[in-house]
Order: C-alpha cells, then sequence, then structure tokens
C-alpha cells in the first residue's frame, strides 16, 4: 500500500515513554483488555441507511459525523437536513454476532431512539462527558447552529433542556462554530471568530467568559475556531483548531496561550490527543495528511498519517482507539484507515462505504467501531430523480466489530505464591 510510507517523516514516539494505555496488561491481576487485532477486516454488524432518505428537494441528505456516548451505551449521529438521532446499542448480539449483520440488505437494523430537529445547519455536536444511561439528568448532549444559540438536548425525551447565548456589537446572537466540554462537565467552551467563550454549564443564559485568541500585537490565532479538544490527563491543557490552518494549545485555567502550530496544508477541523497528553493529532480540510505533534517538543512535525481528503472541504474525522495505539480514519475514497501510532505505520484499511466517510469513531471500550459517510451531490439540470437515488452503501451508518482474543492470563487471578 502507498500509505505505508506516510508515516516515515521524522521522529517516532518513543515505546518507553509512552503511557500504561498502549500496552494490555492486566489490572489489579484479575483482567486484561482484549488483544483487538486491527490487522484484520472487521465485520458489520449493523447497519442504516433508510431513515436518513429525504424527499424532495434534498434527495441526497448526508451526514456529518457519528459520535459515542462516554458510557457507550449509544451513539448519536448528525445529518445535513438539520437532524440529530440517538441510537441505543444493543448489547445482547453486538459483541457475541457473527460474521454478518443483523439487518436485511434493503432495510435497516433498527430505527433511532431519538431524532431531534434543529433550525439551521449543524455547525457541531459533542456529549456530556459525565453521561450515564443509568443517570438521566446527565444524558444530555450539545449542539450549536447557524444564527441560534448552543442548545442543550435531553438525550432521553428530546426536549431542549436549556440554551447558551452569546451576542455580537450589535446585540445579536452570533452562533458558536465549535463547542467542547471540559474534561469535569462544568464548563462549555465555544469556539467563534478570533474568539473563544465560556460558558458555566449551571448558569444558562448570556454569561459567559471572552477570550480573544489574537494578541495586542497580532499575534496568536487567527481566523474562525473550527475545532475544541481537552488533553484526557485532566492537566488542563486544550487545543483549538482554525481555518487559519494553526492550532493552539492554552492553559485551561487562565486561558494562557502555550504554542501556535503551523504545518496543516488546509483549515483545521479536527484535533484530538493522544492518551497520554502528551501528542496531539490535527487534520485539515482538504489536506491529506494529519499531522501528529509531540506537545512538549513542537518544533517538527513528529510524523504524517495519510488519508483521502485533498478534495473535500468536509470535516472528516478521525479517532484513537481506548487503549491509544491506534488511530482510525476515513476519506473520500470510502476506506479506513488503522495506523499504529507507536511507529506511525498504516496498518490495515477496509471499505466502510461508497461514497466519503466523514465520520469514524471507536467505541469507549468494547472493540467496535461506528462510521457514517456521504457528501453533497450536484446534479445537473437535465438529471432526473432517479439518477439521485442512492445504494445502501452511501450516506449510511454502519457499526463494525472487530476481531479480538484474550491472552492465556487475561483471566487469571495472583495467587501469591
Amino acid at each position: 500500500m502507498g500509505e505505508e510510507g506516510a508515516g516515515a517523516e521524522h521522529q517516532h514516539p518513543n515505546p518507553d515513554t509512552e503511557s500504561a494505555e498502549f500496552t494490555e496488561t492486566p489490572s489489579h491481576g484479575t483482567y486484561s483488555w482484549p488483544l483487538v487485532h486491527y490487522d484484520a477486516p472487521p465485520y458489520r454488524t449493523h447497519h442504516f441507511f433508510k431513515q436518513f432518505r429525504t424527499a424532495a428537494p434534498n434527495l441526497n441528505n448526508f451526514h456529518k459525523g457519528v459520535k459515542w456516548s462516554p458510557d457507550g451505551s449509544c451513539f448519536l449521529t448528525c445529518c445535513d437536513d438539520n437532524t440529530l438521532r440517538v441510537f441505543t446499542l444493543p448489547y445482547d448480539d453486538s459483541v457475541t454476532s457473527l460474521n454478518t449483520c443483523s439487518s436485511a440488505p434493503d432495510e435497516d437494523s433498527y430505527a433511532a431512539n431519538l431524532v431531534a430537529s434543529e433550525g439551521e445547519s449543524v455547525y457541531d455536536y459533542c456529549w456530556y462527558p459525565q453521561m450515564s444511561a443509568s443517570n438521566p439528568e446527565l444524558c444530555v448532549f450539545a449542539t450549536t447552529t447557524r444564527d441560534h444559540p448552543i442548545h442543550l438536548w435531553d438525550a432521553n425525551s428530546g426536549q431542549l433542556r436549556c440554551t447558551y447565548r452569546a451576542y455580537d456589537a450589535m446585540d445579536e446572537i452570533t452562533a458558536a462554530f465549535s463547542i467542547g466540554f471540559n474534561p469535569s462537565g462544568t464548563k462549555i467552551f465555544a469556539g467563534y471568530n478570533r474568539t473563544l467563550r465560556i460558558f458555566d454549564v449551571h448558569r444558562p443564559g448570556r454569561d459567559f467568559e471572552q477570550h480573544s485568541t489574537l494578541q495586542g500585537n497580532k499575534e496568536g490565532q487567527p481566523g474562525i475556531i473550527s475545532s475544541i479538544a481537552f488533553s484526557p490527563t485532566h492537566s488542563g491543557v486544550l487545543a483549538t483548531g482554525s481555518y487559519s490552518q494553526t492550532t493552539a494549545i492554552y492553559r485551561e485555567d487562565n486561558m494562557e496561550p502555550l504554542y501556535v502550530l503551523h504545518g496543516q496544508e488546509g483549515g483545521v477541523t479536527h484535533v484530538q490527543f493522544s492518551k497520554d497528553g502528551n501528542y496531539l493529532y490535527t487534520g485539515g480540510r482538504k489536506d491529506p495528511y494529519i499531522l501528529c505533534w509531540d506537545i512538549r517538543n513542537t518544533v517538527d512535525i513528529v510524523y504524517k498519517l495519510y488519508r483521502s481528503s485533498k478534495d473535500t472541504n468536509q470535516r472528516i474525522h478521525f479517532d484513537i482507539e481506548p487503549l491509544g495505539r491506534y488511530l482510525g480514519t476515513g476519506g473520500q475514497d470510502g476506506l479506513v484507515h488503522i495506523y499504529d501510532l507507536q511507529t506511525g505505520q498504516w496498518v490495515s484499511s477496509f471499505q466502510a462505504a461508497l461514497d466519503t466517510v466523514n465520520g469514524f469513531a471507536f467505541h469507549p471500550f468494547l472493540p467496535m467501531a461506528a462510521t457514517s459517510s456521504g457528501h453533497r451531490r450536484f446534479g445537473g439540470l437535465d438529471d432526473s430523480q432517479e439518477n439521485m437515488n442512492l445504494s445502501g452503501d452511501e450516506n449510511c451508518v454502519s457499526i463494525w466489530s472487530f476481531f479480538s482474543s484474550t491472552s492465556d492470563t487475561a483471566s487469571s487471578v495472583e495467587s501469591g505464591n
């Protein structure tokens, strides 16, 4: 594969300095995380496409991504028709099913548990980090849409819990382009044009802190803040991507800018920290590479990971698996590529859809992943509606299971002898 050499630039992360997440070691002597075989193609267990098909004039409604809930009980999808859907994962057969899909080729596996409709195009959405299906009060997700405030939705009832509003100089509501909860779930960080606004989750309304991403001497991070990510180690560090092709790293407590990273060929659309918080991965639109940065030494790019995305403005999400060793990303070619983050080398690929795979997310703790696909199609003046009909592997969402196994000592208990 041509992708194998794409990650061979500059130095690689040192395995000796990586966190414990990179190794499958027993926990408390009683359990070991199953060894997942990412070098083997996964099998599709659930598939959804019919319920996303819409009537004229939006005949080619497409997805904008898919995200698992923090507790792994369900996943959230977003579509171009301004709707968000919550699907509960059926645990009874999701892990133990054979190498077959749970639905017929022309049917969905099951219907969404919840459909929430926004009034305008959805810019960004995210789960509350403490979300738990066992506590209905915490089952919420946030959205930001064009010309609207930030909305907090109940994931069970679909009711609007509350709103967080920002206003411009004309005292008109201005929409955030990106949102993200801090790890403790006490604040919502929202990205605007050259501005970050911070809302207290427990104080809805128009109260917020405001921080400019540009300094007085015009240094800093210009442009629209398009993506926000927090370090998973609770170190109080966050990263923001901008359409100005830059990524900035800040301290959460005082929003002091630490670094501004340059190197993306297109506007940054997604940023994500490694599980140990030492590395940052960034991807951009019309840019065929995901860049790896060592935030302890930001002089050079550690390596680049290839994906097919140089001809699309879409936000193409990537994700890092729970143990922190592998990264998966989609692309325009309908393939999902898996990379080893210790070496930056390509591991495997599989065909997830027949159009752009713009969403990829590993399950929080099961050897599974979700993909979403689709892109805007522009038909000619003479094209009939029949020519706009899509197959079941276009503009779809799929759940994939990877083959896994446990070591011989996975369930052993230390005897103390």
